[in-house]
């Protein structure tokens, strides 16, 4: 029973980490029908940015470093957010209801973020503000004028390529610095440590319930109820639903769809931040963090139902719990205790593996979808149309 318990504990931790890895991508996926391969990546720079306040934060000493993920999650939070609006409004935009498109173009975006966190450093950077402030800003200037419409494309031909050449001429002169040419992260994993308070774990029984665990737990549940409260109790939420409903009437009654698409794009790339944050506890951070958990959340999504909140939550809690009581071997062990199960208990054995583990919840979730396509809740709205 023991054994059982620590195994239901740590399966429901796991499911809490995939749950809020999965909520970003319930918004996104579920409620606007975008498959964003780029989700990870979103999640990756989520723990970027918690590796970097925790830096800022080492130089205060003890007391206020302790304190530094009250920061790092609104920080996550908002970094992750910006790119996916700047993603939403830079390619997303023009490829709604072509889900395919949004695929391939997520999976670029997915390769570009990668390699930026490899081999970003002052001299990008800079380059980069540099050339958003030129041709942006060039932009907001030119749509003043009440001849924007008819000059437009030309406004765009000249901009864009004067930009990068004058961006890029930039970054060749200031490449010759070595303190600018110095990769901040490169290829190399960097570590998060905990604060004091979140150290250690809470004695029950014959083990102990980790603090950072309990953390991910009690987050996940916030983010549940703030996520929760935005869609059904907020102005903003119900314009959410109301174009996840039928977008074509939303537009007739007011609603503007654009502002809508960019704001739900940012709330779930927003809550792909603070997933960031919370996994950087549970190991190493790199480039390609995000692409262990990507699979994983949408598998999530998909079993719970695409666009319900309350499927994905049983999706993640099951999933989770199966995957650790396979892989701990603790079935294997429940059953080795009864001779007439020996046939089951070498059967759970052979998976009592993380990798078969994974391949076991595959094979049930395949014959799952096979009786419920649709998931546990089938989908409503602009998804269920497409």
């Amino acid at each position: 029973m023991s054994a059982l318990l620590e195994g239901l504990f740590n399966g429901v931790s796991i499911g809490a980490v995939l749950l809020i890895a999965a909520l970003g991508l319930a918004i996104v996926f579920g409620l606007m029908g975008v498959i964003n391969l780029a989700h990870g990546e979103l999640m990756m720079l989520g723990a970027y940015t918690t590796f970097v306040v925790q830096n800022v934060f080492k130089g205060f000493g003890s007391p206020l470093f302790d304190t530094y993920i009250f920061f790092a999650l609104p920080m996550a939070f908002l970094v992750s957010g910006l790119v996916g609006l700047l993603l939403e409004r830079g390619v997303i935009r023009f490829l709604y209801g072509r889900p395919l498109e949004t695929l391939l173009a997520t999976w670029g975006v997915s390769l570009i973020l990668q390699q930026f966190v490899r081999s970003v450093n002052g001299m990008l950077a800079i380059a980069l503000a540099v050339f958003c402030l030129l041709f942006f800003g060039g932009l907001q200037v030119l749509q003043r004028r009440s001849e924007w419409e008819r000059i437009r494309g030309k406004a765009i031909a000249i901009l864009l390529p004067l930009s990068l050449a004058i961006a890029a001429l930039l970054g060749y002169f200031l490449y010759s610095n070595p303190v600018l040419a110095r990769p901040w992260f490169s290829a190399r994993n960097v570590d998060v440590t905990a604060p004091a308070w979140l150290r250690g774990g809470l004695p029950l029984g014959g083990f102990q319930l980790p603090y950072t665990r309990l953390f991910i737990i009690v987050l996940t549940a916030l983010c549940l109820l703030g996520t929760y409260w935005f869609l059904n109790k907020s102005s903003w939420g119900l314009r959410i639903r109301a174009v996840t409903q039928n977008r074509q009437m939303s537009a007739c009654l007011g609603i503007p769809t654009n502002q809508v698409d960019a704001l739900t794009f940012a709330l779930g790339s927003g809550l792909a931040g603070i997933a960031g944050c919370a996994i950087s506890f549970l190991g190493s951070v790199g480039p390609n963090v995000g692409q262990n958990y990507i699979v994983d959340t949408f598998m999530v999504v998909v079993v719970g139902g695409v666009g319900n909140l309350l499927g994905t939550i049983i999706a993640a809690m099951a999933i989770g719990v199966t995957n650790y009581l396979i892989g701990s071997g603790t079935f294997a062990l429940m059953s080795s205790s009864i001779a007439a199960l020996q046939p089951i208990t070498d059967f759970f054995n052979f998976f009592a593996t993380t990798s078969m583990a994974k391949v076991m919840v595959f094979a049930l979730i395949i014959a799952f979808l096979q009786f419920k396509p649709a998931g546990i809740f089938a989908p409503k709205g602009r998804t269920a149309e497409l």
